[in-house]
């Protein structure tokens, strides 16, 4: 695909994520200003813990749509890579497990007969559910898309070498990354372990109270985060070491979208829920303990596993970084004078 097109692509996917921001924001910023449109009840929470819940996610969900609005301009491949990679490693763990997990589980609940919490009426008119999740699942599909056109423009050359082609780091480097990736890829393998099971049944011990009453829902967000976890433990495997298996033919975008969305699906939804529960402590006023039980031990690791695995990636991109840029005093390709050789 030639560079018009593709830069034609990112720009409409970028536009129409920004449109699919707009509905949210706007019931966010709705519910901030006391408008309860929509909401049936508060089901026990506080009015100014209601307003601080929206205005954050309002925030989080502003910074998407400035981000999907940076891929649609022309100076959007000038932007820093971490400025867009950082909001949208989050915003891949956010998103992706609600385009999979949605439909799935309103498939399923439709299906079987079992309860649908959406549809149900008790804190939120079904409307509510179906606008703002049908909003993420557009949103999520166009931002990723957007942003797979705008990583091919800017890394093509890397995405698709193949893995056994890429140069291996200094063997300092690569003590380093294994050192942190290792033991990340092993934490990624066993909470989406976990999360399989729990999704299918096993019941999860201590703690159990602390975790939401199960739907076709909630059982599909668990399935879907825990093969995610398990597709960023074999991607970062992958990565880690690339000569050492099948995958050696496989082209770097692969290994590497599935470290991504799994690392990042693992930090979002497990650490969200993690501190959530630990800021609900704090506020309460009640002393800290493990009351939380596996589910508490559980968020903690997938927090660190997270930002560990994202502390990788930057190590990572800045090292790719350095080594396309030309040498200091070293003039660009373009820059370099052309010689005419006569035969």
């Amino acid at each position: 695909m030639n560079t018009d097109k593709r830069t034609g692509r990112q720009v409409l996917l970028g536009r129409i994520a920004v449109a699919a921001c707009a509905p949210y924001l706007l019931l966010k910023l709705l519910w901030v200003l006391g408008f309860d449109i929509g909401v049936v009840s508060l089901g026990g929470i506080g009015r100014g813990a209601w307003i601080a819940a929206n205005a954050v996610t309002f925030l989080m969900d502003a910074v998407a749509a400035a981000v999907a609005y940076a891929l649609t301009r022309q100076a959007g491949p000038r932007v820093p890579a971490w400025l867009l990679a950082l909001p949208l490693w989050t915003a891949s763990g956010l998103l992706t497990p609600l385009v999979l997990a949605v439909p799935a589980g309103s498939a399923v609940a439709a299906v079987t007969g079992a309860a649908n919490p959406m549809a149900s009426g008790e804190l939120l008119r079904p409307w509510v559910f179906f606008l703002v999740y049908g909003a993420f699942i557009v949103e999520g599909i166009t931002l990723l898309s957007a942003f797979t056109v705008y990583a091919h423009r800017r890394w093509g050359a890397l995405l698709r070498r193949r893995l056994r082609s890429v140069p291996a780091p200094a063997p300092g480097v690569r003590a380093v990354r294994r050192l942190l990736g290792v033991p990340s890829a092993l934490l990624l393998a066993a909470i989406g372990t976990v999360d399989v099971l729990w999704g299918l049944g096993v019941p999860p011990g201590a703690g159990a109270a602390a975790l939401p009453a199960r739907s076709a829902i909630t059982v599909a967000s668990d399935i879907v985060q825990g093969l995610l976890a398990l597709a960023g433990a074999a991607g970062l495997g992958a990565l880690l070491f690339p000569d050492g298996g099948p995958w050696r033919g496989l082209r770097t975008r692969v290994p590497l979208a599935l470290a991504w969305l799994g690392s990042a699906t693992v930090f979002a939804w497990g650490a969200t829920l993690w501190l959530a529960w630990a800021a609900a402590d704090a506020l309460s006023g009640a002393a800290y303990v493990p009351s939380r039980g596996l589910p508490g031990l559980a968020g903690a690791l997938e927090l660190v596993a997270g930002l560990v695995v994202l502390c990788l990636g930057a190590l990572t991109l800045a090292a790719e970084t350095d080594r396309e840029s030309p040498a200091p005093h070293e003039p660009s390709p373009a820059a370099r004078p052309r010689t005419l050789h006569i035969r």
